[in-house]
């Protein structure tokens, strides 16, 4: 197949009403159980997006929608999942210890791993299925999610859509442009968690850990 029949496939699926539905499905999925990454599908669609079709805002409120919902599931399986462990986590213990200290991190600073969790590939899906197991409030998580959501949507449909409008005649260059970017600040985002851990590794409480104290 020409790529520019694949150019023609891609802006036919696109274009469809449906598109929005599954564009919905499949980052809504991506929340809780990640096949592949979702930030690739929008911003494939908001570099079409710059030549008119599919609706830009449409793109970014589908796909906040989406991921908000995605994100609720993996709470609510991690709460399910995660009351049960911790009610077999018997004060004194090492597990007991390490529900606490999360649950006392995600108190100081729920927001702000929440946001920032959502631009770590597979960090989302850690960080909301934490929440959960911890009991992090409904209310509270629902508002940082709001806005990691809906941050995440607007970041991922303009990166495609600045490419699209760079490349607006080759939307392949486009589309090229658009996840070499996304690329980029996920390395950068991962080198800046690389050193941050080192630099504050000694500062950082290690889980108390107590003598004999069955695990």
């Amino acid at each position: 197949m020409t790529s520019e029949a694949i150019l023609e496939f891609v802006r036919t699926a696109i274009s469809s009403p449906w598109f929005y539905l599954a564009l919905f499905t499949l980052v809504a999925v991506d929340g809780f159980f990640p096949l592949g990454p979702s930030e690739s599908l929008v911003i494939t669609a908001g570099v079409f997006a710059a030549s008119g079709e599919p609706n830009v805002y449409l793109v970014i409120a589908v796909a906040a929608v989406g991921a908000f919902a995605g994100d609720h599931v993996s709470y609510l399986i991690g709460r399910t999942a995660g009351a049960g462990l911790l009610t077999r986590a018997r004060a004194g213990t090492r597990r007991r210890a390490a529900f606490d200290w999360a649950a006392g991190v995600l108190a100081e600073r729920g927001g702000l791993i929440l946001v920032a969790a959502r631009y770590v590939p597979g960090g989302r899906t850690a960080a909301t299925l934490t929440t959960g197991a911890v009991r992090f409030p409904l209310r509270s998580f629902s508002r940082y999610d709001s806005i990691a959501a809906l941050t995440w949507a607007v970041y991922s449909t303009l990166v495609g859509y600045l490419g699209g409008v760079a490349f607006e005649h080759d939307p392949l260059k486009g589309l090229a442009l658009g996840l070499g970017m996304a690329f980029a600040l996920t390395v950068l985002v991962e080198t800046v968690r690389y050193l941050r851990r080192r630099a504050l590794r000694s500062a950082v409480p290690a889980v108390p850990e107590l003598e004999k104290a069955p695990v």
